[in-house]
């Protein structure tokens, strides 16, 4: 009788709790669907708040609060011409985490 050799697996990944806390809190900027709202008007320009505001049928203050917070967590970073401040996406890591959730919750559509 044949034996079937035992589920070899790589040792699990290991990560300092700070990096697991840091983690975490990227993916709770993530679980707001304003602030993602908002990455997705950031997708393919930079844009002023009233611009934002304005395309999601908010107040300007609310759309603010919302890009201090992504700001802040380095998912969006601004630019000021004269009065203006614009704001884009910060690199291309937000898309593509932003697209690796969506391809994953439009797997079992």
């Amino acid at each position: 009788m044949k034996k079937t050799p035992p589920h070899i697996c790589k040792p699990s990944l290991q990560l300092p709790d700070d990096t697991l806390y840091d983690l975490a809190d990227l993916f709770k900027v993530f679980g707001d669907s304003t602030r993602l709202r908002i990455l997705c008007a950031l997708f393919n320009c930079e844009q002023c708040v009233q611009h934002i505001a304005d395309e999601l049928g908010m107040t300007h203050s609310a759309i603010s609060h919302q890009l201090r917070f992504l700001k802040q967590n380095k998912l969006v970073k601004s630019r000021r011409s004269g009065k203006t401040v614009f704001y884009s996406l910060a690199d291309g890591h937000v898309k593509r985490i932003f697209n690796q959730g969506l391809e994953h919750i439009q797997e079992g559509l």
